[in-house]
Protein backbone atom coordinates (compact mmCIF):
# COMPACT_ATOMS: atom_id res chain seq x y z
CA UNK A 1 0.00 0.00 0.00
CA UNK A 2 1.37 3.34 -1.13
CA UNK A 3 1.55 5.93 1.74
CA UNK A 4 0.23 9.16 -0.01
CA UNK A 5 0.10 11.60 2.88
CA UNK A 6 2.16 12.54 5.72
CA UNK A 7 -0.55 11.61 8.65
CA UNK A 8 -0.29 8.12 7.04
CA UNK A 9 3.12 8.09 7.11
CA UNK A 10 2.92 8.55 10.76
CA UNK A 11 0.35 6.53 11.83
CA UNK A 12 3.14 3.89 10.87
CA UNK A 13 4.94 4.78 13.60
CA UNK A 14 4.08 2.73 16.39
CA UNK A 15 5.16 4.62 19.61
CA UNK A 16 3.43 8.25 20.29
CA UNK A 17 7.00 9.52 21.41
CA UNK A 18 8.60 8.41 18.04
CA UNK A 19 5.73 9.82 16.02
CA UNK A 20 6.26 12.77 18.06
CA UNK A 21 10.37 13.16 17.47
CA UNK A 22 9.72 12.47 13.60
CA UNK A 23 6.95 15.86 13.59
CA UNK A 24 9.41 17.84 15.50
CA UNK A 25 12.12 16.94 13.22
CA UNK A 26 10.23 17.63 9.50
CA UNK A 27 8.78 20.79 11.33
CA UNK A 28 12.24 22.03 11.90
CA UNK A 29 13.18 21.23 8.57
CA UNK A 30 10.00 23.32 7.07
CA UNK A 31 11.14 26.10 9.62
CA UNK A 32 14.40 26.36 9.03
CA UNK A 33 14.21 25.41 5.32
CA UNK A 34 10.89 27.25 4.06
CA UNK A 35 12.00 26.93 0.56
CA UNK A 36 12.06 23.30 0.46
CA UNK A 37 8.96 21.51 -0.73
CA UNK A 38 8.12 18.26 1.65
CA UNK A 39 6.76 15.29 -0.74
CA UNK A 40 6.65 11.28 0.46
CA UNK A 41 7.80 8.84 -1.73
CA UNK A 42 9.03 5.55 -1.53
CA UNK A 43 6.29 5.91 1.41
CA UNK A 44 8.78 7.91 3.25
CA UNK A 45 8.78 11.98 3.65
CA UNK A 46 11.66 13.60 1.92
CA UNK A 47 12.37 17.18 1.14
CA UNK A 48 13.39 18.76 -2.44
CA UNK A 49 14.02 21.89 -4.12
CA UNK A 50 13.84 22.82 -7.60
CA UNK A 51 13.03 19.11 -8.12
CA UNK A 52 15.86 17.81 -6.80
CA UNK A 53 16.01 15.67 -4.07
CA UNK A 54 17.79 16.89 -0.66
CA UNK A 55 16.98 14.44 2.11
CA UNK A 56 14.83 11.59 3.01
CA UNK A 57 13.46 9.82 6.14
CA UNK A 58 12.49 7.15 7.38
CA UNK A 59 11.87 5.29 10.49
CA UNK A 60 12.95 1.90 11.83
CA UNK A 61 12.53 0.55 15.41
CA UNK A 62 15.43 1.54 17.17
CA UNK A 63 16.11 4.70 14.80
CA UNK A 64 15.07 7.69 12.29
CA UNK A 65 17.33 7.23 9.40
CA UNK A 66 17.92 10.67 7.71
CA UNK A 67 19.39 10.35 4.15
CA UNK A 68 21.12 12.63 2.40
CA UNK A 69 22.40 11.08 -1.13
CA UNK A 70 25.71 8.98 -1.50
CA UNK A 71 28.01 11.97 -2.19
CA UNK A 72 27.03 13.85 0.51
CA UNK A 73 27.44 10.98 2.95
CA UNK A 74 31.15 10.07 1.59
CA UNK A 75 31.66 13.66 1.79
CA UNK A 76 30.98 13.87 5.96
CA UNK A 77 32.35 10.45 6.64
CA UNK A 78 35.30 12.38 8.63
CA UNK A 79 32.23 14.09 10.94
CA UNK A 80 30.45 11.46 10.96
CA UNK A 81 33.73 9.36 12.32
CA UNK A 82 34.30 12.13 15.02
CA UNK A 83 30.57 12.14 16.38
CA UNK A 84 30.42 8.31 16.48
CA UNK A 85 27.79 8.68 14.54
CA UNK A 86 25.71 4.94 13.21
CA UNK A 87 25.90 5.10 9.31
CA UNK A 88 26.18 3.89 6.23
CA UNK A 89 26.28 4.32 2.71
CA UNK A 90 23.82 6.07 1.84
CA UNK A 91 22.18 7.54 5.51
CA UNK A 92 22.45 7.90 9.50
CA UNK A 93 20.62 6.38 12.10
CA UNK A 94 19.43 8.91 14.93
CA UNK A 95 18.64 6.72 17.87
CA UNK A 96 14.99 7.06 19.27
CA UNK A 97 16.47 7.56 22.94
CA UNK A 98 18.72 9.93 21.77
CA UNK A 99 18.58 13.55 21.23
CA UNK A 100 18.48 14.27 17.18
CA UNK A 101 21.46 15.33 15.43
CA UNK A 102 19.59 19.21 14.31
CA UNK A 103 23.45 20.16 13.59
CA UNK A 104 24.17 17.35 11.54
CA UNK A 105 20.73 17.78 9.73
CA UNK A 106 21.19 21.22 8.87
CA UNK A 107 25.13 20.23 7.47
CA UNK A 108 23.72 17.59 4.98
CA UNK A 109 20.90 20.05 3.72
CA UNK A 110 23.58 22.98 3.62
CA UNK A 111 25.78 21.22 1.42
CA UNK A 112 22.85 19.16 -0.50
CA UNK A 113 21.51 22.52 -1.42
CA UNK A 114 24.95 24.52 -2.28
CA UNK A 115 26.45 21.53 -4.41
CA UNK A 116 22.79 20.40 -6.33
CA UNK A 117 22.05 24.35 -7.42
CA UNK A 118 22.55 23.66 -10.36
CA UNK A 119 20.92 19.75 -10.97
CA UNK A 120 18.12 19.21 -12.59
CA UNK A 121 17.34 15.65 -12.27
CA UNK A 122 15.98 14.25 -9.20
CA UNK A 123 19.28 12.35 -8.04
CA UNK A 124 22.61 13.57 -8.38
CA UNK A 125 24.37 12.75 -11.39
CA UNK A 126 26.33 9.66 -11.59
CA UNK A 127 29.59 11.42 -12.38
CA UNK A 128 29.62 13.69 -9.87
CA UNK A 129 29.20 10.96 -6.75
Amino acid sequence: MAIKTLDEFLATIPAVENRQRMVEVLDWVQQQYPELELRLAWNQPMFTHHGTFIIGFSVAAKHIAMAPEQATMAHFAPVLEERGADYGKMLVRQPWNQPFDFDLAAMFIDYQLATKAAVTSFWRPKAAE
